[in-house]
């Protein structure tokens, strides 16, 4: 897994590649802790996400459980069928808001903040 970030005025995309699972969840939760530094409204991009389990799905949720208690947010795009599996079946759609890219996420958080 490599996580990478980038910002677009106070939003952080956050761009996870590879797998997100047992593996490597806690390096994403510290990683995830230590962007909050710069900034608590983030996209998540998983164009290059291959495949995320229950305990990979769990780290986002905890990320997004850290970025709601600052009073940020945030918003998932491009899941690939694999991952988008997993949030079909957990229903993790539900407290996620989804998009299809990336801009698009963008324009709906701006307008939250």
């Amino acid at each position: 897994m490599k996580v990478e970030l980038t910002k677009q005025g106070e939003i952080g995309i956050l761009k996870t590649i590879g797998r997100l699972d047992a593996s490597n969840e806690k390096e994403f939760k510290e990683k995830f802790q230590s962007y909050l530094a710069e900034t608590v409204y983030f996209i998540m991009d998983f164009s290059e996400l291959d495949f995320i389990d229950s305990t990979g799905l769990g780290a986002v949720i905890s990320s997004l459980k850290k970025a709601t208690e600052m009073d940020g947010d945030i918003y998932i795009a491009n899941l690939q069928d694999k991952p988008r599996m997993l949030f079909e079946i957990t229903r993790a759609y539900k407290i996620f808001e989804v998009f299809d890219d990336v801009e698009t996420a963008i324009l709906a958080l701006k307008k939250e903040i």
